[in-house]
């Protein structure tokens, strides 16, 4: 017998995120609140590992994210320059364009073809620079790159 699921609410509008601090005696730490609060306790609710996995996945992206940035600091993406003009940002995205590619065709000789190639580099490192790369041209579209 199938799983039945109880309907997902309707997805809305989408906010802009922000950190909200709030004080534990003398420590403050930062909550990010959910658009749809709903949607994700049903996801939640029905596929608990798999969501589970994600999250753990997201928290393995963002601490892998910080170590490069740490190493190669954002001036390796925004190529130089202050990223304030449109310009700037087309040239640092079609910069990022370039590297996704580059991990595209890795993936492809991982995947596809099913030769590893003399770079030491897995299947699943190479995900996680994409997904890395994904999220970096976002953060250059909003403005927010180096800041």
């Amino acid at each position: 017998m199938a799983k039945q699921t109880t309907p997902a609410p309707t997805v809305t509008n989408k906010r802009e995120h922000k950190l909200n601090i709030k004080p534990i005696g003398e420590q403050e730490y930062e909550v990010i609140r959910y658009d749809n609060p709903e949607i994700v306790e049903q996801a939640e609710k029905d596929y608990p590992e798999m969501t589970m996995e994600f999250k753990r996945i997201l928290f393995d992206q963002y601490e892998l994210f910080c170590a490069k940035n740490h190493d190669y600091g954002p001036g390796n993406i925004a190529l130089g320059s202050s990223l304030t003009t449109e310009e700037d940002k087309k040239l640092s995205l079609s910069g990022v364009w370039f590297r996704m590619m580059d991990k595209v065709n890795r993936l492809k000789q991982l995947v596809v073809v099913g030769t590893d190639g003399k770079v030491d580099e897995s299947v699943i490192d190479t995900y996680q620079d994409l997904s890395n790369y994904a999220i970096i041209s976002q953060i250059i579209k909003n403005g927010k790159w180096g800041k």
